[in-house]
Parts: C-alpha cells; sequence; structure tokens
C-alpha cells in the first residue's frame, strides 16, 4: 500500500497552530476562567511572561531554566493583536520559504535563529530585567530568508500612508522598507518596555545570511505566485512590563 505524500506547508501550519492554542489557553488571551479576573488574572499573566518570556539580566547567569526561555518565548504571544500580526506575517512568508527549504530544515531554521535572535537582544540590555517574549524575532528570519531566495515576488502590502489601498511591489522592495523601519525605530525607540526592534534586525540578519549560504550558487526563484499581506511589517515582539 502506497502512502500518499504530505504535502503543503506543514511546518508552518504546525507553527501557526501551536502558538494559537498556547495562547488561547494561556491567562493572556483572557478565554480561560481557571485564571480568574481583574487582579488575579493580571497578577497570572505576569508570571506567565516571567516564566516562559526571557529576562536578559537572568538568561545572563546561565542558569538552565534561563536558558531555555528564548525557545519557549518563541511561543508566548503578548496580546491578540501581537499573535494575529505574528501569525500573518509567518503564514504569508513561511509558505514559500518552507517550501524551497524542506519542512525538518525550515522548523530547525526558526527555531534557532528565533533563539539566536533574542539571545542577541539580551546581550545588548544585559542589564535589563524586562521580559522578552514573541515569536517577532524566528519571523523577521523567516522575512529574511524570504528576501533573499524570492525577491522578485509580488508582494500585495497595505500602507497607512497610502489610504490604505492594496498595492503590489516585489518582495525586495517591501522587506527593504521593512528592515529600514525597525532600525529607524532602534534609533528613536525609548529605553524600557517597549519593541524589540534589535531582535527584528539579528533574526532578518541571520535568515538572510542562512538562506544565502545554504542556496549559494543555487538559481534563484525569480517568478512566484503573488503573495498577500496585511502590511509592510511584522507585528513586533513586546517587552512586557
Amino acid at each position: 500500500m502506497v502512502r500518499a505524500a504530505v504535502r503543503g506547508p506543514t511546518m508552518t501550519y504546525g507553527l501557526i497552530a501551536a502558538c494559537c492554542l498556547l495562547f488561547l489557553v494561556s491567562p493572556v488571551s483572557g478565554l480561560n476562567p481557571g485564571y480568574g479576573t481583574g487582579d488575579a488574572i493580571l497578577s497570572a499573566q505576569s508570571d506567565y511572561f516571567t516564566r516562559w518570556g526571557v529576562v536578559p539580566r537572568e538568561l545572563m547567569t546561565g542558569h538552565a531554566h534561563a536558558l531555555l526561555t528564548p525557545l519557549t518565548a518563541l511561543f508566548v504571544q503578548g496580546s491578540w493583536l501581537h499573535l494575529l500580526g505574528n501569525m500573518l506575517f509567518l503564514y504569508v512568508f513561511g509558505a514559500m520559504t518552507e517550501e524551497r527549504v524542506g519542512r525538518i530544515e525550515f522548523a530547525l531554521f526558526y527555531l534557532v535563529s528565533g533563539y539566536l535572535a533574542l539571545l542577541g537582544y539580551a546581550v545588548a540590555h544585559a542589564e535589563s530585567e524586562q521580559t522578552l517574549v514573541g515569536a517577532s524575532g524566528a519571523i523577521s528570519a523567516v522575512l529574511g530568508a524570504f528576501l533573499c531566495l524570492f525577491p522578485r515576488a509580488r508582494v500585495t502590502s497595505i500602507f497607512p500612508f497610502l489610504l490604505f489601498l492594496p498595492l503590489r511591489f516585489p518582495a525586495w522592495i517591501v522587506l527593504v522598507f521593512w528592515f529600514a523601519l525597525q532600525w529607524l525605530a532602534i534609533r528613536s525607540a525609548p529605553s524600557g518596555p517597549g519593541v524589540a526592534y534589535l531582535a527584528h534586525l539579528v533574526g532578518f540578519g541571520l535568515g538572510f545570511l542562512y538562506a544565502w549560504v545554504r542556496f549559494r550558487g543555487a538559481d534563484r526563484v525569480k517568478r512566484r505566485e503573488p503573495v498577500k499581506t496585511a502590511g509592510p511589517a511584522a507585528t513586533e515582539g513586546e517587552s512586557q512590563p
């Protein structure tokens, strides 16, 4: 008996499903009655972020649990908007990247790049006690790999400053614009809780470098089906208070 081959970006869908399921059962979603309401759920959310998120100062101590947090933090989202934005971009850019890279290699690439992106942020803010959560570092790596592999793919984007009109651009324009926004945000962002733009840049650079080294000398994909997305940038990883 011959089994049909599994087709489609199963790892991308699996990562999306895992992030969504973990968010729904967490105290952050507000849908799990076991965490209570009011001050009780706020306390549960704080404990949840501290336990599974990255605290740079603790990570630098080298404790076993702290060393695992850059991995666990990839599956912890800070809000509904954070979850939906990240999963949208993983869905849009992950599918084609996984198809080119392969399922197992894509999963390893996603996890390792995400870990290193959060680690890079922690090293740069070694004294910080703010908790960092979110898949943005890993998703930024997917964006970097996509730019290297599919620079001419047509991306449908919606820009607020263009009256939210859906316009199609080559991927290299959209993603270079996204990268520039992250770079400018680092220079203007205040210290303290906020968005981990540095983790985005580290992840993006790692993703591009991985794809360039992995497929160096191979033919780049010049034309693909149009890609649709809701904007030029993935929802950013959040530092939770």
